[in-house]
Formats: structure tokens, C-alpha cells, sequence
């Protein structure tokens, strides 16, 4: 029988801005290391932030591949694979070398991409708690399937789906963004 130890939300704290050398979540107090990607994954999540980011007012919206983490609750932390932060959320704490990149409140883009080692818990667990958390906009982008299934927050808070094969997304949470899915899949 496996012990499973848990931990309060300043350990983890702690925890995720001591080890450098690895990504930690919080699954209910439980300290879950973020897996390593595959090539594919890390690839197609690189070339999203910087096309997103290349779009963007860094003045306005900071992009973070693997870096910003979501709180649904003080014992839930999530580690998008992609997220856009409002820099009015970021600056206030830029020159703290201890400020913890956590952000409770609902964000405009999250996005998971599809892996082996994280797929399905992924849909299980991270894509609900971003509704629940109200973001804007959430992505699940499938490279092998070249699927991409957007979940947008309506004005009564409910979520549209759509599931896109190719061709030209627009980023609704951010007026002017737009992702081309077949060169971001074809790299």
C-alpha cells in the first residue's frame, strides 16, 4: 500500500520555486511531478507561445510555455502546457526573485497539449478545473490526431466547444490573435 504524503500550499511553494530541476503541481496536497514530453509535444508547445507571444503586446500579455501555474483551490495547482497571463498580473511582482508565478484568477488562454504520459488526465482533471476556474478560453491540442478542441467561455458561463482539423484559428479571448494549426502542427 502506497503512502501518499500531503502538503500545505506554502510547502508546496517551497517545493516548486526550490527544485529547479523539476515541475511540481499539487493534486489535492498531493505533490505530483510534471512528466517529462516527448520532442513532438515540447516542439509544437514552443512554437504555440511564441506565436502567441509574437501577436501580443508584451506590455499587456506575458506567455508562459511549462512556466505559469493555475489555482483552482489553495491544494490544487496546475502547470498548463501553455498559458497567457495578463502582465497587469505579473509586474507588480517582477523585481521579487521570490514571487510564486500562481494565478487564481481566470486567465484568457490555457492550453494542454495531448502526451502519452499526461493525455488522460489531462481531459479527466485539468480541462474541467479550468472551466471551473473560469478562463476565457481553453485549448486541447491532439499533434497526432492534428486536432485542436477550443472550450470558450460564454456570457452566462457556460462553454462552447469546437474541434478544428487544420486551417486558421481565431483566439477569441484575444482580439487579432490567430493561430495557423497546419504550421503549427507540420514543424
Amino acid at each position: 500500500m502506497a503512502i501518499v504524503t500531503q502538503i500545505s500550499e506554502m510547502e508546496y511553494r517551497e517545493l516548486a520555486l526550490n527544485d529547479s530541476d523539476r515541475l511540481w503541481e499539487l493534486w489535492d496536497g498531493v505533490p505530483r511531478e510534471k512528466p517529462l514530453m516527448s520532442m513532438k509535444h515540447d516542439d509544437v508547445a514552443f512554437y504555440l507561445g511564441y506565436l502567441l507571444q509574437r501577436q501580443l503586446d508584451r506590455a499587456i500579455y506575458r506567455v508562459n510555455v511549462n512556466g505559469g501555474k493555475t489555482r483552482r483551490f489553495p491544494r490544487t495547482y496546475y502547470i498548463p502546457d501553455v498559458v497567457v497571463i495578463p502582465a497587469a498580473l505579473v509586474l507588480p511582482f517582477a523585481n521579487d526573485p521570490r514571487a510564486f508565478n500562481a494565478f487564481a484568477e481566470p486567465l484568457p488562454l490555457v492550453v494542454e497539449i495531448w502526451s502519452r504520459t499526461t493525455g488522460d488526465y489531462d481531459i479527466v482533471a485539468k480541462l474541467p478545473s479550468y472551466r471551473e476556474r473560469g478562463d476565457a478560453e481553453i485549448w486541447f491540442i491532439h499533434p497526432n490526431e492534428r486536432t485542436l478542441t477550443a472550450w470558450r467561455r460564454q456570457p452566462d458561463g457556460s462553454y462552447a466547444e469546437e474541434t478544428y482539423r487544420g486551417g486558421v484559428v481565431q483566439v477569441a479571448s484575444l482580439p487579432g490573435v490567430v493561430i495557423d494549426i497546419d504550421a503549427l502542427l507540420d514543424g
